[in-house]
C-alpha cells in the first residue's frame, strides 16, 4: 500500500504524556434542581456565576457536576472571561457579523432581530456542565458563566440548574461538615 505524501509511519510518530491523576470516586446520592429567573437587557451579556454558587452552596453541594439549561432560542448560555467587559462587547460585535439582521432572512414574524437570534444560539448553544469540587465550580480563573441575550429587546429568561453529585452533612452544632453517603 502506497504511503501518503506528508504522513508519517506510526511507527514514527512520538506520543504525548498523558497522565490522568486525583481520581476521586464518590455515589451520587444528590440531584437539586432550581430555576434562575431573571431579566436581561438589549444584546449582551448577563453573568450568572454568583446565582450557581448560590444555588450550590444553598444545596450543601460538594462533589459532582452542575448542569445549566436555558429554556430559549434566541439566547443563550456560555463560559468566557468575566474581567475585562471588552471582551463581551467584542463578542457580541462578532455574533452580530456572523449573524446580522440584513441578511435576507425569511422568517421575520417576530422582527429582523429574531432569526439571526436563532443563528447565534445554534452556534452558541442553551446548555452547559461545570464539575463541582469540594464545593466550588472549578471553573479557570477568568472564566464566568454568561447568558448571552441575543434580541435587540430586554427579555426575561429562565435558566434550569440541576446538580447531580454528593452533598455535605451540615451538623447542627456548627462542627466540621462531613461527606453524606
Amino acid at each position: 500500500m502506497a504511503r501518503l505524501p506528508g504522513r508519517v509511519p506510526r511507527s514514527q510518530v512520538k506520543t504525548m504524556s498523558v497522565r490522568l491523576h486525583d481520581v476521586r470516586r464518590l455515589p451520587a446520592a444528590c440531584v437539586a434542581t432550581a430555576t434562575l429567573s431573571l431579566d436581561t437587557h438589549a444584546r449582551g451579556f448577563v453573568e450568572i456565576t454568583r446565582q450557581v454558587r448560590k444555588f450550590l452552596e444553598q444545596i450543601a453541594a460538594e462533589e459532582g457536576i452542575v448542569f445549566a439549561y436555558l429554556r430559549h432560542t434566541s439566547a443563550s448560555l456560555v463560559i468566557q472571561e468575566n474581567a475585562d467587559p471588552d471582551v463581551r462587547s467584542d463578542l457580541t460585535k462578532a455574533l452580530d457579523r456572523l449573524a446580522p439582521e440584513n441578511a435576507g432572512w425569511i422568517h421575520q414574524s417576530e422582527g429582523p432581530d429574531d432569526m439571526p437570534s436563532h443563528v447565534k444560539t445554534m452556534l452558541t448553544g442553551v446548555s452547559l456542565h461545570v464539575p463541582v469540587v469540594a464545593g466550588a465550580l472549578e471553573l479557570g480563573t477568568w472564566q464566568g458563566i454568561f447568558v448571552a441575550e441575543h434580541r435587540g429587546r430586554a427579555h426575561r429568561r429562565e435558566v434550569v440548574l440541576q446538580f447531580v453529585g454528593v452533598q455535605t452533612q451540615r451538623p447542627a452544632d456548627g462542627s466540621q461538615p462531613r461527606l453524606a453517603r
